[in-house]
């Protein structure tokens, strides 16, 4: 089963980091993704721009409306992901202990299961 990881990030809990915490976080995710490779559990990652060069499309009857983001009033965001296979729930919960943000406080590792795929093979 596919499950995506999706990494929730807190600026002010990252900020709040030294800088040698924060180097750690982010050659973190090398290693991570070694681990996963070697497994044949990766699927891929993306990593994503901060919430301010978003926009949202939402309808207005039958024209399109286009907002600048950021868009909701949260201290969190998704900062990115990673699509993995892996056999059971559990192993999917194991890799998201290993991502490094995991381990640290006020950011998170969201475990959700795909349902759905479509897309170029």
């Amino acid at each position: 089963m596919k499950y995506m990881l999706i990494m929730q990030v807190n600026p002010a809990a990252f900020d709040a980091l030294t800088e040698e915490q924060r180097e750690q976080v982010m050659t973190g995710h090398g290693a991570f993704m070694e681990t996963i490779k070697a497994s044949g559990e990766m699927v891929e990652t993306h990593a994503l721009a901060d919430p301010a060069q978003s926009v949202a499309v939402r309808g207005r009857g039958s024209v399109p409306v286009v907002t600048d983001g950021p868009f909701v009033e949260t201290k969190e965001f998704m900062g990115g992901f990673y699509v993995v296979e892996c056999a059971t729930r559990e192993r999917a919960i194991e890799l998201a202990g290993l991502i490094p943000d995991s381990s640290v406080d006020g950011l998170g590792v969201e475990v959700r299961p795909i349902v759905f795929s479509a897309g170029p093979q």
